[in-house]
């Protein structure tokens, strides 16, 4: 883990945006990504409680997809189609892996939500980890493959080869290299991971947008 060029890269973000993502740059684009009005969908939609209606979570689970900004346009109307023709056992099922996720064992959560999504052939990170990052924006972590390769080896993170079919064993290490990281910046650059995430984006040379 490369901790001089993750300084170098807070110094040159706050030289940049004073105040960090209370810069009204930052400010600006965060409300295009209306991350509040997200994490409020999604706590409405997931809150343990509604987990006895399968129907419901899957809907649910679509229209935070069909609603994110970090879930590329090609993939939100194959998940939206996905859904609407899910049998009720595979909408069980995903309810029942996006509750252990969301509010009991993280790693079963993980593969089960992995499981139904890989035989609709949507195995995807972004898929994968999004609705999680939007209920816990301080501790889950929403992966996009541009952003994870470059953080990978831009900061040097010590994790299990980066593949593209989503896996607990690579997800868990990369989350907790970027809390890790996340933990020794200046709090205004880790509102929560989706802001960390974007610094770090934009730290690579990329823009300010990914």
């Amino acid at each position: 883990m490369d901790l001089a060029r993750l300084e170098e890269a807070q110094a040159a973000f706050l030289v940049r945006f004073p105040g960090g993502f209370e810069h009204p740059t930052m400010l600006a684009m965060g409300k295009k990504h209306r991350m509040p009005k997200m994490t409020a969908l999604a706590r409405e939609r997931f809150a343990k409680a509604n987990f006895g209606d399968p129907d419901a979570i899957v809907a649910g689970f679509a229209e935070v997809v069909s609603k994110a900004t970090v879930v590329s346009l090609f993939e939100k109307p194959r998940f939206r189609d996905f859904a609407a023709a899910m049998l009720p056992a595979d909408k069980k099922r995903l309810a029942g892996g996006l509750r252990e996720w969301l509010h009991g064992d993280r790693r079963k959560g993980f593969e089960g939500v992995l499981e139904v999504l890989a035989a609709g052939r949507l195995a995807k990170w972004s898929l994968q980890t999004a609705v999680p990052m939007y209920y816990h924006p301080t501790s889950e972590v929403f992966l996009k493959p541009t952003t994870v390769k470059g953080v990978i080896a831009t900061f040097g993170l010590d994790v299990p080869p980066y593949r593209a079919t989503p896996s607990w064993e690579f997800y868990e290490a990369y989350r907790a290299a970027i809390l890790e990281l996340q933990a020794r910046v200046d709090p205004s650059l880790r509102p929560g991971t989706a802001a960390f995430c974007a610094f770090l984006w934009m730290s690579l040379g990329a823009g300010e947008e990914e």
